[in-house]
């Protein structure tokens, strides 16, 4: 037997009308083949992108400006609570909470809209043969053109505001850590479009998780500066939030883009000495590492090779669980 994934071809036979593609399944997976489907298969899942774009804004005026328009209404809500009513003295906040949201956006759009790719598809699994998990990686694809139109909306915002304290040393930082990201996504999004074809409650799950949970997990709202000094206070590992591995990319967003390390009780930015201890220089607040570019950049090629093993394991299992996706839709 070939593996879950393998594309025959029938119909050479004399008599027979023409070529016809049979899917054969089976629990005898090679990862490089199902790779190798899904880039055959590449056109459908462009088709699949723009579909969801298409149903997502259908009979809407504004139709897909909306993707800039959500993350501008949310990002004016949230700065209005944390730094209008709450008074949070974080400086630029509203820069720094969209820097962090530009990150996590991307990944909560792929993993909720990914878990329930199999089932609100079930009559097309049902009837075409292709690689099911195109339909997974549909969902990461779309929440990537959504993250660069809320990256357009950041861009404006930073030109509007003059802002001056990105890093344009960490700024090529952004390509690994967004790879890493979509690779991490990627791998959760295939893994749980199919275990939710078994457990149907996966979806609600996933929900509260990465909608709540993980998100609060984050420092998106809070610095991660805020939370390790507070794990120091009690005597416990500062890097303890890193094993989070969104934390880390965000981390990098958040250095390259906002680039504020520490700020004063009046709320003025204020630089710090290298060294990951530099949070307690001067009783500042802490934000961010004061760490170098090689710092940040083995934290994401960490979660990019956590993410690529992760990724490969989706896939075998998801080759391993396909072959009932029909009974049990």
């Amino acid at each position: 037997m070939e593996l879950g994934s393998r594309l025959a071809t029938a119909g050479d036979a004399p008599g027979r009308p023409g070529p016809t593609e049979i899917r054969v399944i089976s629990p005898e997976v090679k990862v490089l083949r199902r790779v190798a489907d899904v880039w055959r298969y590449r056109e459908l899942l462009v088709g699949l992108v723009r579909k969801e774009l298409r149903v997502k804004y259908k009979g809407s005026v504004v139709g897909v400006a909306w993707s800039m328009l959500n993350p501008a209404l949310t990002l004016a809500i949230y700065y209005f609570i944390f730094q209008i009513v709450l008074g949070a003295g974080i400086p630029s906040f509203a820069i720094f909470l969209m820097t962090g949201l530009l990150a996590y956006n991307l990944f909560s759009y792929s993993c909720m809209n990914a878990t329930s790719a199999m089932v609100g598809n079930a009559a097309i699994l049902k009837k075409v043969a292709f690689p099911r998990e195109i339909l997974a990686l549909a969902s990461v694809a779309t929440g990537l053109i959504f993250f660069f139109f809320q990256a357009v909306v950041l861009v404006l915002v930073l030109a509007g505001a003059r802002y001056s304290h990105i890093s344009w040393a960490f700024l090529p930082e952004v390509v690994p850590a967004l790879l890493a990201l979509i690779v991490f996504s990627a791998a959760l999004a295939v893994f749980l479009s199919a275990v939710n074809v078994y457990f149907r409650d996966t979806q609600h799950l996933v929900e509260i998780i990465v909608g709540a949970l993980w998100f609060w997990a984050t420092p998106i709202v809070y610095p991660y500066g805020q939370i390790a000094k507070k794990l120091a206070s009690h005597h416990l590992p500062a890097w303890l939030p890193l094993l989070n591995p969104v934390t880390d990319v965000v981390l990098v967003f958040q250095r390259a883009i906002y680039g504020v390390l520490a700020y004063r009780s009046s709320g003025q930015a204020a630089s710090l000495k290298p060294g990951l201890g530099a949070p307690q220089q001067n009783g500042l607040n802490p934000l961010l590492p004061a760490a170098g570019e090689w710092w940040y950049l083995w934290h994401v090629l960490v979660v990019l090779a956590a993410g690529a093993v992760l990724l490969v394991a989706a896939m075998v299992m998801f080759g391993r669980l396909e072959g009932n996706f029909a009974e049990e839709l």
